[in-house]
């Protein structure tokens, strides 16, 4: 699925349209969860909670404005939510299992593939439910009008601190001709550098939020002595928010290049099995784990992997900084267990006299087990061919 986006361009009063479609969305989804919670039939399943919606349309008129595959989509949210709850409920995930919660600030109205219309030029929009938004002009340098119009599955309006944008999903499968380049790398992310990798080099930390934290603390002390409820306060509000996004934005923009960069020069990567929630819990790194977005690269990591076809592991991330990456003169592997804290930054081995920084010792011990997991599944793929052909072969013996 590829998503398209474009910035909106129209009038107050389409965009006070757009707003009230979210409060509607945000109406219709709390009531199929509501429904669910009180154990009624409506919340059954999601085609009950979709037939709801219906039911809600014909009890409050403001319901009845959105279109009915929209409301549709809302209760899909409500189903979504309480299936992730189940799910998490099924495996015993550690911790809170997220019971699912009312929203009260929501950003976005989804449709299907019915409420609205796109223009044959692909540079305009109309939407024909009896919210009012209309005819609104589509900002991108994409061009949707490339695809066949049975490609494109939803449409989402979006809300954000700088305008209103339109999401388009398209439903294509992405595939990009990846030149072999015969090299393997392992990554270590980390805050002094951005990530080291099984070669030496390393991307440096660009750190946009502590960048941006002075500018944020004073917008924030702006906000902090308007009025409530003044128009002071929602110039104030809307121009931290605006900070914000950005650095949303440039936090993003860095980990989808470099991942991408990453990609494109190796035919395997390997990185550490990180469960970035657990790490955070740690307040004094908190905000630095948070600033460096190790989740956002690993996600886009994977998808670039997927999209050129190549191999991508995550290996477990235990003793991958301790363990010596080293050879012995005999040709063996060290593997001597070399205890140090967050704040040693060179591996010293005792054993081989390894001398070595210890995030690319890490990568290069993460690339190591990352390549005898591929040989034992290779080997496993291997085994299980070989035992099919046998059966084959005697099944056409007798």
């Amino acid at each position: 699925m590829l998503t398209l986006e474009y910035k909106l361009d129209g009038t107050a009063q389409q965009c006070a349209a757009i707003d009230e479609g979210i409060r509607v969305t945000q109406f219709l989804r709390n009531k199929c969860l509501r429904a669910w919670m009180d154990r009624a039939h409506e919340g059954k399943s999601f085609a009950s909670m979709s037939a709801y919606t219906a039911v809600l349309a014909k009890e409050f008129a403001f319901a009845s404005l959105l279109g009915s595959q929209a409301r549709q989509a809302a209760a899909e949210r409500a189903w979504k939510a309480v299936q992730r709850f189940y799910e998490n409920c099924k495996a015993k995930k550690l911790g809170k299992k997220g019971y699912p919660t009312f929203k009260h600030d929501s950003r976005s109205i989804e449709y299907k593939v019915a409420g609205w219309k796109l223009e044959s030029d692909g540079k305009h929009m109309t939407f024909t439910d009896g919210l009012g938004i209309g005819r609104l002009r589509l900002i991108g340098t994409r061009s949707i009008e490339t695809f066949p119009l049975h490609q494109l599955k939803r449409v989402r309006l979006v809300r954000r601190a700088d305008g209103y944008y339109c999401q388009v999903c398209v439903d294509v499968d992405r595939q990009i001709l990846h030149e072999p380049t015969g090299k393997q790398t392992g990554i270590d992310v980390g805050l002094h550098a951005f990530y080291s990798d099984s070669d030496g080099n390393t991307v440096e930390n660009p750190r946009h939020y502590r960048k941006a934290e002075k500018k944020l603390k004073q917008l924030g002390r702006q906000l902090s002595r308007k009025n409530k409820g003044s128009k002071n306060r929602q110039k104030a509000r809307k121009a931290l928010a605006k900070q914000h996004l950005k650095v949303q934005r440039q936090r993003e923009d860095h980990a989808r290049k470099v991942a991408c960069a990453l990609v494109t020069s190796t035919d395997l990567i390997a990185f550490e099995d990180l469960q970035v929630r657990n790490l955070i819990k740690n307040h004094h790194l908190a905000k630095s784990i948070s600033d460096a977005g190790w989740s956002q690269f690993l996600h886009w990591v994977r998808y670039y992997a997927r999209l050129h076809g190549i191999e991508c592991i995550a290996v477990p991330p235990q003793y991958t900084s301790q363990d010596c990456s080293g050879i012995l003169p005999d040709g063996r592997l060290c593997l001597e267990r070399v205890w140090k804290s967050l704040s040693v930054r060179t591996h010293v081995c005792p054993r081989c006299g390894l001398v070595l920084d210890r995030d690319v010792n890490a990568a290069l011990n993460i690339l190591r087990v990352a390549l005898r997991t591929l040989r034992h599944r290779e080997t496993a793929t291997a085994t299980v061919v070989e035992t099919l052909g046998d059966r084959g072969a005697s099944g056409s013996q007798a």
